[in-house]
């Protein structure tokens, strides 16, 4: 089996929403994608697909395999967009986003110290805690955390991100150390709306996912405010690891129920998906895979 091939069916496939319209597109007959995608589960042993008179679906397996192939299929794309741009410098308009923090710790001396060497680019960072539609705003490149929705993107993995529970030591002192989930329930807490919408917080319990009731001393849409609250001892907070290193390493907080933690979520390099990326994006996303990958996150 050609692996490259059966993978760039199973996207195409999902991409355009059924059969028929990949076999479209890839100018091949319908029999054909058939019989990659049915020789592709066979070997993989699973299926990566559900299908109905009227729609196909992706299969839990189908939607993990999915996120790698996109991951690989990128990979190979940027090996031969490398070849053919490796003699062009970038050059004009490059539009980058990522949330607030993310952004303003990780990606803008990223974007300062691609500008000192490029200096025929001119960056514009949108730093927003909130999902932009990347085509719809003129951006050229992405950092998400979190499993994309959108299909039509490509995205390099560069590493993930925990969702910890933190206090600072005088509190743990003060207040005890929660041994297990339900023991937030006697803890006052600081919630950041980005992470957690409601008073609760979610952990897992071998294989179960339960969620526990918390009760507030603050709550805040900012998360400079929550974490410096945190750290002050006002109470258990629950932030995502990269948020929290610089406290952590300056022993200002502690993780506590570390063993209770959800999966962790994936940190990307977004961009749209096209045959030909200009010179400017494939140099900046090269950049930031490679920088953002030597990151600690946690």
């Amino acid at each position: 089996m050609d692996k490259l091939l059966a993978m760039t069916t199973f996207v195409r496939i999902v991409d355009k929403g059924s059969l028929t319209a990949a076999a479209n597109a890839l100018d091949a007959s319908l029999p054909t994608v058939v019989r990659t995608l049915a020789a592709l589960e066979r070997q993989l042993g699973v299926s990566l697909l559900t299908r109905t008179t009227r729609r196909i679906h992706l299969t839990d397996a189908g939607a993990r395999y999915l996120e790698r192939c996109r991951a690989i299929l990128s990979e190979v794309q940027d090996a031969e967009a490398k070849l053919s741009f490796s003699q062009a410098e970038p050059q004009g308009r490059l539009a980058v986003t990522a949330s607030v923090l993310f952004g303003r710790r990780y990606v803008a001396p990223i974007v300062s110290e691609f500008i000192r060497r490029h200096r025929d680019v001119n960056v514009e960072m949108l730093f927003v805690d909130r999902v932009v539609n990347m085509v719809e705003e003129g951006l050229d490149v992405a950092v998400r955390i979190g499993h994309l929705r959108d299909s039509s993107l490509v995205a390099i993995r560069i590493g993930e991100v925990r969702r910890v529970v933190c206090a600072s030591p005088q509190y743990l002192r003060r207040h005890g150390v929660p041994r297990a989930p339900q023991d937030v329930r006697a803890h006052v807490c600081v919630r950041h709306m980005g992470l957690s919408p409601r008073n609760e917080w979610s952990f897992r319990l071998g294989r179960r996912a339960v969620s526990v009731p918390i009760t507030c001393a603050l709550v805040s849409n900012e998360i400079d405010s929550a974490l410096a609250a945190c750290a002050n001892g006002l109470g258990l907070g629950m932030f995502l690891s990269y948020q929290t290193a610089p406290y952590r390493k300056a022993n200002k907080i502690r993780y506590v129920l570390e063993e209770f933690e959800t999966e962790p979520l994936p940190v990307q390099v977004v961009y749209p998906h096209t045959r030909r990326l200009s010179t400017t994006v494939r140099a900046f996303v090269d950049e930031c895979v490679k920088k953002l990958r030597q990151v600690g996150l946690d």
